[in-house]
């Protein structure tokens, strides 16, 4: 029974991996500098891709940011919730394959991916953004764009809505 229980735990964990967002906890001082970066403002909304405890949710929150994160991990959805709890008001988080959802607007979409699905994002958010949104790349650069800025190891995308490329 131990075993299984091993197996589901270490299962859950090599999912989010394998679709190309690994849980690696952002660290405090990454977390505030990637807030400073982004220079959202009270009231606006960041979608965290692979949220997984909801680090950077809790932080941005504090900052009366709106938040939503998609996390694959049910005891990382499970833990992200609990420790959420205080800015449940201002944080979503949803059990799901953010590759399978139809992404909400925002004004930042924060992502760490594994190098090799960093094409498969932009396509994605390419076609489904439905108005201008700044991309967060932890580590990873976006092929074939070019940041708006960048530090040592965060990249910010600029993205137009998606009717606005078609007109």
């Amino acid at each position: 029974m131990l075993l299984l229980i091993l197996l589901v735990v270490v299962g859950a964990f090599a999912l989010g991996a394998l679709l190309g967002a690994p849980y690696l906890p952002i660290m405090r001082r990454e977390t505030r500098g990637l807030l400073a970066l982004a220079e959202l403002k009270p009231g606006q909304t960041l979608i965290d891709l692979g949220s997984g405890d909801g680090r950077l949710l809790r932080a941005a929150a504090a900052q009366d940011i709106r938040c939503i994160g998609y996390e694959i991990n049910p005891f990382l959805v499970l833990i992200s919730r609990i420790v959420c709890w205080r800015y449940r008001r201002l944080i979503t988080i949803h059990l799901a394959n953010f590759w399978h959802v139809k992404l909400p607007p925002a004004d930042i979409i924060y992502v760490f991916l594994i190098d090799r699905y960093m094409a498969r994002l932009d396509r994605k958010l390419t076609a489904e953004l439905t108005q201008p949104t700044r991309v967060i790349s932890f580590v990873f650069a976006i092929p074939g764009r070019t940041p708006a800025r960048h530090n040592a190891n965060t990249y910010i995308y600029e993205y137009e809505a998606a009717r606005t490329r078609k007109a």
